[in-house]
């Protein structure tokens, strides 16, 4: 292996630039579009305001205390929520989600675009959004103060946390308050006080407690059902003007879990209505893992027996216990039983079809619907939800809809690949530098192709060189690095004696 590359030796000062430029190749050799085509520019020179109508079905709501949380870069705003209590207990919950179909119609070159790509991919460098930015993070973006048309589901939930009834509607709303993830998630847990957007509400901070607490309940109320909770590795790059300056991981924390819960929610709600006003939907499935028993062999390391048939409710006990117990490798073990469960597809499924439901989250009726800026799937459902609230015929044909299932599987697959390998070149760029330097560690995977390491400062893998011992997942190491590329996203370290 070999040292830095002469030409991106001589871009190292420009970081930022290098690994856009890295982040388009990449795009390219996994199939995705990386740019917009002249139609999508000549169409989007034609849309100049967001999307109204007046129609008698479109509920005028823009003058409840909407609010929005997500990332604190994110500009891309595709929900709000809003929330009561009921006089007799309980809360009265709404998510609007942004009607982007209303500005995309079918067919079109932006949508065409966005039916190729499927999804928005976020590397650190450089955004490639599903959508011109024009329309995701401006037109068809819940920003606030700016009157938008959204989808809302309505919800009732008891006490405990138990969905009573539902409902889903179009609307014209408004976000009184951006919010972010980290702000709030410290307000919740007393270590900062409340974000000033919030404090501008009257009454913010009651809903958001009233939402916490809801979304805690749900939360329990899954796991009970075999909802599997996963810490994953996912680092994100820090910049300070061009140059990568540090790799942070994101952490789980109470605000993420309340928009997690409303979003489980609202889709399991989608997917429900769909369901009961007949014709076909997009699902999004997780099966019953056919590789059980690697994940029985995986837990049999661990001392744990689980059963011979794929239970949810035991894999979750012991992904509990081993969270407690060694919360360092947890995110290794996560992984790996991530990899042995399968990954996540979009299939149709029929009104009366037995659903195939989501292993990893528990439940039974499930879509994507919460994301039509950035997910494509999510616009095809709010296709067919319109569809259906309007008493239409179905835009999507069967054949179209089980091609585009197919296709957006696929491409959800690749974007993710794109992501991983440019996580791999930060962390190569980052640590060029410091070749020679030693680090401590973990060691994360053996296999035939060889053995990895993953280092704490700064949370990166890498691969393992030279004549090594017999090494377990899991044994702490200290190790040397060795060398770097950026352009392969390659890490190799020596094992320090």
């Amino acid at each position: 292996m070999t040292h830095q590359e002469p030409h991106v030796n001589q871009a190292l000062n420009h970081h930022r630039t290098t690994l856009a430029t890295l982040a388009g190749l990449a795009m390219f050799s996994r199939g995705l579009e990386p740019e917009f085509s002249s139609a999508v520019q000549e169409q989007l020179a034609g849309l100049k305001a967001p999307a109204t109508d007046q129609g008698s079905d479109v509920r005028d709501l823009r003058s409840r205390d909407w609010f929005s949380i997500d990332n604190d870069d994110s500009r891309d705003l595709d929900q709000l929520s809003l929330s009561e209590s009921l006089p007799k207990g309980g809360l009265r919950v709404w998510v609007a989600v942004a009607d982007v179909d209303a500005l995309v119609k079918k067919g079109t070159p932006i949508d065409q675009h966005a039916q190729f790509n499927t999804t928005s991919v976020y590397t650190s460098a450089r955004i490639f959004p599903m959508l011109p930015e024009q329309l995701s993070t401006g037109l068809t973006s819940l920003n606030p103060d700016e009157d938008r048309l959204a989808i809302v589901t309505e919800m009732v939930f008891t006490d405990d946390g138990l969905l009573i009834e539902s409902a889903i509607y179009r609307a014209a709303v408004r976000n009184k308050a951006q919010l972010a993830y980290d702000a709030v998630s410290a307000w919740i847990e007393g270590d900062r006080e409340l974000p000033q957007p919030a404090r501008q509400v009257h009454g913010l901070d009651m809903q958001l407690r009233a939402q916490d607490g809801l979304a805690q309940k749900l939360r329990v109320l899954r796991r009970a059902e075999g909802s599997l909770e996963f810490e994953s590795f996912q680092p994100r790059a820090q910049f300070d003007g061009e140059r990568i300056t540090d790799i942070r991981q994101q952490p789980q924390n109470r605000a993420r879990q309340l928009i997690e819960e409303f979003m489980i929610a609202t889709n399991g709600c989608t997917a429900r209505y769909l369901s009961a006003h007949g014709g076909m939907a997009l699902s999004r499935v997780v099966r019953s893992p056919e590789r059980w028993q690697r994940i029985v062999d995986v837990a049999h390391g661990y001392g744990v027996k689980l059963p011979g048939q794929p239970d949810g409710k035991a894999l979750e006990a012991f992904l509990a216990r081993q969270h407690r117990e060694d919360p360092l490798r947890f995110p290794d073990l996560s992984l790996v039983i991530v990899k042995l469960m399968g990954s996540g597809e979009y299939v149709v499924e029929r009104s009366g079809d037995a659903p195939i439901g989501h292993f990893g989250l528990a439940v039974q009726d499930y879509m994507h619907s919460t994301a039509p800026n950035r997910r494509f799937p999510d616009l095809i459902t709010q296709r067919l939800v319109k569809a259906s609230l309007a008493g239409g015929r179905s835009p999507y044909s069967q054949v179209e809809l089980v091609d585009l299932a197919a296709h957006c599987t696929e491409q959800e697959d690749a974007a993710q690949k794109v992501e991983r390998q440019m996580r791999k070149s930060e962390a190569a760029l980052l640590l060029h530098s410091r070749i020679g330097q030693r680090f401590d560690g973990l060691v994360t995977g053996v296999s035939d192709r060889g053995v990895w390491v993953r280092i704490f400062e700064p949370p990166v893998e890498g691969r393992l060189n030279g004549d090594l011992p017999a090494l377990k997942v899991g044994k702490s190491v200290r190790v040397r690095l060795i060398s770097t590329s950026v352009e392969r996203g390659f890490i190799d370290f020596a094992l320090e004696h």
